[in-house]
């Protein structure tokens, strides 16, 4: 786009600007769209295939859809979680719902969920990539992927998202170890676009 000179008439540097701020608001508002492009491309509300069941937070204010194969595994209180598991019940495949419980909100997620991490011990925390303004079957939610290592020296690459629905503010949370993520990243991604 052409520069505005400085010698620019006042009434023709107010179009500029509000051309440039319209163009702006056309081009960059791909967080808040539907279907932008980007790293959460993927993320269209939908629901699950028939055979998959859906699994619910104690308090009704949130449920997902898990492949079948997978199965539900007991976590914390007033979560709600579903797992693939290997050989020796090594988690292949995570998924986990939780209600909003601390300071984590649409607005800091990009970088709480990082920080949240590593208080509870994960290492070498790297957020991939972040976006805010998701369409949710129920609500508006922002996410991140990120990687990091356990205290129990397992690795792990996850899809974290808060969301803002009618009934509260849950957390999904979908992981997968890196030598499963390729084969189970669908599956995953299907589920956190169930969420609501």
């Amino acid at each position: 786009m052409d520069q505005v000179t400085a010698t620019a008439t006042p009434s023709r540097l107010v179009a500029a600007v509000a051309l440039t701020a319209a163009l702006a608001i056309a081009g960059c508002g791909g967080a808040a769209r539907p279907h932008s492009a980007g790293p959460f491309a993927w993320l269209r509300p939908a629901a699950a295939p028939a055979d998959w069941t859906v699994g619910r937070l104690p308090s009704g204010a949130a449920s997902f859809a898990y492949p079948a194969g997978w199965r539900s595994i007991r976590t914390d209180p007033g979560t709600f979680s579903a797992a693939l598991l290997g050989p020796h019940h090594r988690i292949r495949g995570y998924l986990n719902a939780t209600p909003q419980s601390g300071a984590e909100t649409l607005d800091n997620w990009s970088t709480f969920r990082a920080a949240h991490n590593r208080e509870e011990g994960d290492r070498d925390v790297v957020r991939e990539s972040a976006a805010s303004g998701l369409r949710f079957p129920s609500g508006t939610g922002s996410c991140v992927t990120d990687r990091y290592a356990t205290t129990t020296n397992a690795h792990y690459r996850e899809i974290a998202c808060i969301v803002r629905g009618a009934r509260g503010t849950s957390v999904i949370v979908a992981a997968a170890p890196p030598s499963d993520w390729s084969r189970l990243a669908p599956q995953l991604r299907r589920s956190v676009a169930s969420f609501g």
